[in-house]
């Protein structure tokens, strides 16, 4: 999926091309975004920045989509967008343009703002799985490589259960955000075949990312420190080192180690 399997993870209103070149030495992916696509997701992102969050709110998401992921053709990671909409259409739109890209369409059913919410989207799909199937298959319809950002700890969904569905549905990438029940990421794993998993939740030394890869995650991500190159670096090293020790492989296949 790809090299080192470190991703940054997406911040919403900041995770940009520029974000995503900085981090370039460290990761072997960076998720850009989020982008509310359609109008109630962009309603809300509204009201998200009067209440001071940052959020991108382009004129035409689709070409901010494109022009972002244009920006990064030349750098050595694989990108990815994190997009947020309440119906499959415009999650379609933007998955055909990640796939012309080479990018990956990330579903986001993680954002827990009730704004975002009310709206339909974010964590709400997560507790509507069939709203949340229709946008993997969108997308994965679309012919682009299908990550979904998911949480734990919601009450009333059974992850796992729900995960499976999922990739039955076209997801490729499973990107948990493990809360603070980091061991539902092996039951992630252990529930689902063919997907990527992708631990994510307080990954800033090498300690938590061995955890996560120990859990069965196939690769790590990195939120709010993907900034911080002194992060970035250690997280790598371990990444790498963790890989080594176990002959190279994991569930994603193997892994080359940079020189």
């Amino acid at each position: 999926m790809f090299e080192p399997r470190v991703a940054a993870a997406s911040l919403s209103g900041q995770a940009d091309a520029a974000w995503a070149r900085t981090a370039e030495p460290w990761v072997g992916c960076a998720f850009l975004g989020g982008v509310a696509l359609d109008g109630p997701t962009r309603e809300a992102a509204r009201r998200l920045r009067d209440r001071d969050r940052s959020e991108f709110l382009p004129d035409s998401p689709t070409e901010f989509v494109d022009d972002q992921l244009a920006a990064l053709s030349d750098v050595g990671l694989r990108p990815a967008f994190n997009v947020r909409s309440a119906a499959p259409g415009p999650v379609r739109e933007a998955a055909a343009v990640c796939a012309d890209r080479g990018a990956i369409l990330e579903v986001n059913a993680h954002c827990r703002q009730a704004e975002m919410c009310a709206a339909g989207a974010g964590e709400s799909l997560l507790r509507d799985g069939e709203r949340l199937r229709e946008q993997v298959a969108a997308a994965a319809s679309a012919g682009a490589t299908v990550s979904v950002k998911l949480r734990t700890e919601v009450a009333g969904v059974d992850l796992p259960a729900l995960s499976s569905t999922l990739v039955d549905a076209g997801a490729d990438v499973l990107h948990v955000d493990a809360m603070d029940t980091e061991s539902v990421v092996a039951d992630v794993v252990d529930g689902t075949s063919g997907a990527f998993v992708i631990a994510n939740n307080g990954v800033r030394d090498g300690e938590t990312a061995v955890e996560y890869l120990e859990y069965g995650a196939d690769a790590v991500s990195v939120g709010r420190p993907s900034d911080e190159p002194a992060v970035l670096r250690r997280v790598r090293r371990a990444v790498e080192g963790y890989f080594e020790r176990s002959g190279g492989a994991g569930r994603g296949g193997e892994v080359t180690p940079d020189a």
